[in-house]
């Protein structure tokens, strides 16, 4: 009976590690590419960025990155502004409203480290403990430049 409740605890201990490492090494793996702060000017009450801060060059070719992250002085948190599709983009403060810990991008959601909760890109609460949805900023395209409200 002893040799039962020990492989009992050791299958427990495995599936909890489990259950743990994988979420983690998904966090890992997804910010291998590197997050990119984009330098940006506030002009008018809005935010600027270029449209080339979405493109990088690595080995002679020219990718597009899906987000780039702004740090602005007005906030502790950075603003994400995301590529939705050619020309469409979206900006969500990185503060989870259900605890203030700064979200990180994982692929299709912005995922909180404290607690788990996790929204959309469009900064809609998909799980809680969270019940409120992020900040969100309206955005616009033109002359070379994704601009973000911030009134």
């Amino acid at each position: 009976m002893e040799d039962r409740t020990i492989a009992r605890r050791n299958f427990i201990r495995t599936c909890c590690n489990a259950a743990v490492g994988v979420p983690l090494a998904a966090t890992v793996l997804s910010s291998c590419s590197g997050t990119h702060f984009a330098t940006a000017t506030i002009e008018q009450g809005r935010m600027r960025v270029a449209l080339s801060e979405f493109s990088e060059q690595k080995e002679g070719a020219n990718h597009k990155r899906q987000f780039v992250l702004v740090q602005t002085e007005a906030s502790e948190f950075p603003i994400c502004v995301h590529r939705q599709g050619e020309g469409q983009f979206s900006a969500a403060l990185l503060s989870c409203t259900h605890n203030v810990c700064e979200l990180n991008v994982t692929g299709p959601l912005f995922v909180c480290p404290c607690h788990g909760s996790e929204f959309t890109l469009d900064g809609a609460v998909v799980k809680g403990p969270a019940e409120e949805n992020l900040t969100t900023f309206k955005t616009t395209v033109d002359d070379g430049f994704v601009w973000v409200e911030q009134r």
